[in-house]
């Protein structure tokens, strides 16, 4: 069995992995997501990076947070999950595979974009696991438009809320709790260097969130908690086929990197797992850029 650790082409990795059209509608699932993700489940190997860590991880029930769940559970943190409602069954799933793990697990579904919900999210976190010291933000919203004239103000509102204030909100709640040598890692994007003409109101948020975590790293350093960010490239979640993409797009997705392909959730969480880490102690205020070789400033 491979495993991250494992000497391989990375432009020929997933390759059995195609794209496919597809339409789920949001929040969407990675039950229905045809072909199914790589999470990792079968290949991430921990060697007790996290070992005694209590993490916060919102967006866990698919994609990249739960890849990233996954590899922390299997490097020995506790997890507390964040998703919505109706991603029950992929949020019960994952909790499983972090169970099995040895994994203390709390799942806390509710929507990033009410304000009590965040400040209730952390706390239930907090009690859940005895403490707390990573938080990943990962929980987003993505909608294509391609005309700023019909971008609704409900979809820009949504969009900001759910990337940007629930951010802000979570991490205010948060550091009160978070001692010297935690860790708060947000989630960006290329669309924040590279914006696509028809995610106007996705990609400002993420250009938000690359400062937003520049700012509050250099604030909170001399608290001994560092704050950094990882920038994913084209990566196949269920994001992407509830109108993350327009459909003629799908099969496309990802060829226009240089190692022409999409990535999966599985390779961006060892990135994760690195700015968790004590291995990266001197790192704060980056932004680690998983892309696929897409040139950023």
């Amino acid at each position: 069995m491979s495993t991250q650790y494992t000497f391989t082409d990375p432009s020929k990795l997933y390759a059995d992995i195609d794209p496919q059209s597809q339409d789920q509608k949001e929040p969407g699932l990675d039950a229905e997501l045809t072909p199914k993700a790589e999470l990792g489940e079968d290949t991430y190997v921990g060697t007790e990076r996290l070992k005694g860590r209590k993490a916060l991880i919102t967006g866990a029930d698919s994609g990249i947070g739960a890849a990233t769940a996954i590899a922390f559970a299997r490097e020995g943190a506790s997890v507390a999950m964040s998703y919505l409602p109706q991603e029950k069954e992929d949020a019960d799933r994952i909790a499983g595979i972090l169970r099995e793990a040895g994994a203390t697990v709390v799942q806390i579904p509710g929507d990033l974009r009410e304000r009590d919900y965040a400040r209730t999210l952390v706390k239930e976190a907090v009690e859940g696991l005895g403490g707390l010291d990573i938080v990943v933000n990962n929980g987003g919203k993505q909608i294509f438009n391609e005309d700023v004239t019909t971008l609704t103000d409900e979809q820009f509102d949504d969009t900001f809320k759910t990337n940007v204030y629930a951010m802000f909100w979570i991490c205010k709640e948060a550091v009160p709790y978070l001692q010297p040598g935690s860790t708060i890692i947000n989630t960006t994007s290329i669309q924040a260097y590279s914006p696509a003409p028809i995610l106007v109101d996705y990609a400002s948020t993420k250009a938000t969130i690359n400062t937003f975590t520049k700012a509050l790293g250099q604030q909170l350093a001399p608290k001994g908690i560092r704050v950094n960010a990882v920038a994913p490239g084209p990566i196949w979640t269920p994001l992407q086929v509830t109108d993350g993409q327009p459909d003629e797009k799908v099969d496309e997705f990802g060829e226009e990197t240089p190692l022409g392909r999409m990535g999966q959730p599985a390779e961006l969480a060892p990135a994760y797992v690195y700015l968790a880490s004590a291995e990266s102690s001197y790192v704060i205020g980056e932004t680690l850029n998983v892309n696929g070789g897409m040139p950023t400033p």
